[in-house]
């Protein structure tokens, strides 16, 4: 049988399920129902409760009324800028202090970082033939489902894989934040190898490395970067590792911790949700929108971008979905504190790499596409560049595989998963059920014979 053969059978059988489907997006507010847990302002439905982060987009005037403001995000409490600029200003590493700040609700101490951070680069190992057996001899052309299989294969190598303490949990979660850049980078060249043909170079982990240094001494056959190179790539996992609860993944992980059911599965299922398009894989659209627009116009030509970007709302450019990538956010709308801080990163990155042009090109879009998408739709907030806009163009300079970007997410945001696994295990006991609206009529069963 060919498993992804769809024969003439399937068709008819899709044409009878898309035929007896009779929802459409008019019947949400007919029967008063927030689709995607969101109204119809685009505000967020409660659904818990939670210390691990926050987003603010929205202050009060002096007479109580709500007005928008710059967006900010905290973790556990403290402004993510203020994060960033204290181990900036140190002209340190940053990724590590935050896993310990997400996971334990403190900023540590230099004695307790340098312990954590040893014991992270001790967990950073894959057992005896892993590599062999679950990346090498089962290669893939998706690094996400692989992470995926990978991580649910750990279940087995694991002597108390369904104890859901908090210490066993805490445990599993160390190691997994530890291995994940491993399964990520040997997924990739196991690919490069087995589907394209380039020699294949499997690096093992240094000690001592951050988790930024380990990722790209992996990843490039040399093992070199520079430390500006690593500095921004650290970075940028700080800025992914967490954003609210009420992300796609991090709800997901709520959802199935709340089942009772063991971390690889959790952690699995929020690696589901990461792959889907909407959610982890927006700056590969990014990257992508801005090759097709340097393709076909002269981007030096600011009214040759303009026209560019209204041709991409008016579904007549790129891949017309009618999108202008990398812009607009489901909560913030002045401004994503995470674009504010990649920009100048990104400014940064490209003096380095002598990408000056192509940074230039991206200001241009984000000073123009609000403007555009602002005249052009009807809107309920406003619109900035969001932390997609410049993370694609970042890890682009960093030449790091398209086929990575996802995957870098999810090495970031496993620590903001586990963080949220482990604050399930502690407040909730309840599995979380949601209810939906029936509107299907009851009718009556039909015997075979008079069908």
């Amino acid at each position: 049988m060919n498993y992804s053969e769809i024969t003439p059978y399937i068709e008819e059988l899709a044409k009878l399920s898309t035929e007896n489907n009779h929802i459409v997006p008019e019947m949400y507010p007919t029967y008063n129902v927030y689709r995607g847990l969101r109204d119809m302002n685009g505000n967020g439905v409660i659904t818990g409760l939670t210390e691990i982060s926050r987003i603010k987009a929205k202050d009060h005037d002096e007479n109580g009324n709500e007005i928008t403001c710059d967006g900010r995000l905290f973790y556990r409490g403290i402004d993510v800028r203020d994060i960033v600029a204290g181990f900036r200003s140190d002209d340190r590493f940053g990724f590590e202090e935050i896993i310990y700040l997400l996971l334990f609700s403190e900023l540590p101490t230099k004695e307790k970082l340098e312990r954590f951070s040893q014991s992270l680069t001790e967990y950073r190992t894959l057992p005896p033939s892993f590599v062999r057996d679950m990346i090498l001899k089962a290669p893939g052309k998706d690094m996400m489902n692989i992470l995926s299989r990978c991580v649910l294969a750990l279940y087995s190598y694991d002597d108390n894989p369904d104890d859901i303490s908090v210490a066993n949990v805490l445990r599993q979660s160390l190691q997994l934040i530890s291995v994940f850049p491993l399964l990520a980078v040997y997924s990739y060249h196991s690919y490069q190898h087995y589907h394209l043909g380039k020699s294949l170079v499997i690096h093992q982990p240094k000690a001592g490395l951050s988790t930024a240094e380990t990722i790209l001494s992996l990843l490039r056959e040399d093992g070199q970067y520079t430390p500006l190179e690593a500095k921004i790539l650290d970075l940028a996992l700080v800025l992914h590792a967490e954003h609210g609860g009420g992300n796609n993944s991090s709800f997901t992980t709520h959802v199935v911790t709340s089942s009772g059911t063991d971390t690889y599965s959790s952690v699995a299922a929020a690696l589901g949700s990461l792959k889907g398009p909407r959610h982890g894989g927006a700056n590969i659209k990014v990257v992508k929108m801005f090759e097709d627009m340097k393709q076909n116009i002269d981007t030096k030509d600011k009214d040759a971008v303009r026209d560019y970007l209204v041709r991409l709302l008016n579904k007549d450019a790129f891949d017309k979905a009618g999108l202008i990538y990398g812009m607009g956010h489901a909560i913030y709308s002045l401004s994503d504190p995470r674009a504010d801080i990649l920009k100048g990163c990104a400014k940064d990155l490209a003096i380095e790499k002598g990408c000056e042009e192509e940074f230039e090109l991206y200001s241009m879009v984000a000073e123009m596409a609000p403007e555009i998408i602002a005249d052009r739709r009807k809107m309920y907030k406003g619109v900035s560049p969001n932390v997609d806009f410049y993370s694609g163009l970042i890890y682009r300079m960093l030449e790091l595989p398209c086929e990575l970007y996802t995957p870098l997410f999810a090495v970031a945001r496993i620590s903001g998963w586990s963080a949220h696994r482990i604050e399930e295990i502690q407040n909730a006991g309840k599995i979380i059920r949601p209810q939906y609206v029936s509107v299907k009529q009851e009718t009556a069963y039909t015997p075979m014979e008079n069908r």
